[in-house]
């Protein structure tokens, strides 16, 4: 007789039991459909206001150049303005940080070379931002190749003639750049610790006078970012020697890479990639993504390709790797040099 009795508080156990594992599962279920239907409505409307592109440099810049140009056809191709908002000053630290600090909701973006984002964390003993944490990458736009360029091609024809040179006579050439931790004097350290020829850096305030001063022979050479270099190289007044690329330019044909020189694994870019703040919704990541591709078309390629820029979208984890690969390669660079973080 107490069978009967048993069962019925046994099912009625089972049945509170269900019901109290079903519905906050239920619950979340729904939470996680109602969060993908609106993240994809927000990729669906997105943008739906103009977006602000802040280029932590002065205007006239090749990086303020491929923001301009890039903005231009994001623009025509998402139907909202693109606004370039150039915040100079600092190495970086004025607008970079306020892109960092920015809602992440893509309507800032941020256009920067690599070495606001990986040489700083080398030369600064602190920076306002986290230049892994504080980002979230969108696609790399652009490589600029790094060329070795000379006054007197007499006195140098080759690297070969530079090396034996700088060996000869370990701190008597003299390389320019614009400056500690820029991409020229990268790339002379890399070149340095890679052939062991030593030679005596000249620090410049900015890329304009670095070449100046190259191409009046104050100093024997500059590691040039193509693009700053390139106009002197097609008048003849600067000699290219060799690109530190894995392939010739478009533009120098006639210029070998450090490995056809006999100088393997000299390789180096002043890349500029397209960045939103951390934890911006994936969704409107992958719509500028699939946008970014879009925009680097054709006419694009050949505009930057003329001053020296090759197009290079990625996709945002490829940016993200390779922020994290240069900031550990600028830091080996740094480190041998004995630069001293300020």
């Amino acid at each position: 007789m107490l069978l009967q009795p048993v069962r019925n508080i046994v099912h009625s156990h089972i049945r509170h039991a269900a019901h109290a594992v079903t519905r906050p599962a239920l619950a979340c279920a729904l939470a996680a459909g109602f969060a993908a239907t609106a993240q994809a409505q927000a990729q669906d409307v997105y943008p739906e206001r103009a977006v602000k592109v802040i280029v932590a440099l002065p205007a006239g810049g090749s990086a303020d150049m491929i923001a301009r140009v890039v903005s231009q056809k994001l623009a025509s191709e998402l139907k909202q303005p693109f606004v370039v908002d150039n915040r100079a000053g600092a190495s970086g630290q004025i607008g970079t940080p306020a892109v960092a600090r920015s809602a992440p909701d893509g309507y800032t973006l941020m256009v920067s070379p690599a070495s606001f984002l990986t040489t700083n964390k080398s030369i600064f003993k602190s920076l306002p931002y986290d230049p892994e944490a504080d980002f979230a990458p969108i696609s790399k736009l652009v490589n600029q190749p790094m060329v070795l360029v000379v006054k007197d091609r007499q006195k140098f024809p080759s690297v070969a003639a530079v090396v034996a040179a700088a060996k000869a006579a370990p701190g008597k050439l003299t390389f320019a750049s614009s400056g500690d931790g820029s991409p020229q004097h990268l790339a002379a350290l890399m070149f340095e610790t890679r052939t062991q020829a030593k030679m005596l850096h000249v620090p410049y305030k900015g890329g304009a006078p670095a070449v100046n001063d190259t191409l009046a022979g104050n100093v024997d050479m500059l590691f040039a970012v193509l693009p700053e270099a390139l106009p002197h190289i097609q008048a003849g007044k600067l000699h290219a020697l060799a690109l530190m690329a894995p392939r010739r330019a478009a533009m120098l044909p006639n210029t070998p890479t450090m490995a056809e020189g006999g100088f393997a694994d000299l390789n180096l870019s002043a890349w500029v990639g397209l960045f939103a703040p951390a934890k911006t919704p994936q969704p409107v990541i992958d719509k500028l993504n699939r946008a970014v591709r879009v925009a680097l078309d054709s006419e694009i390629k050949t505009k930057l390709g003329e001053n020296g820029m090759e197009v290079a979208p990625s996709t945002p984890e490829q940016l993200r790797q390779t922020v994290a690969q240069d900031i550990r390669l600028h830091a080996e660079l740094i480190k041998a040099a004995g630069i001293q973080p300020q």
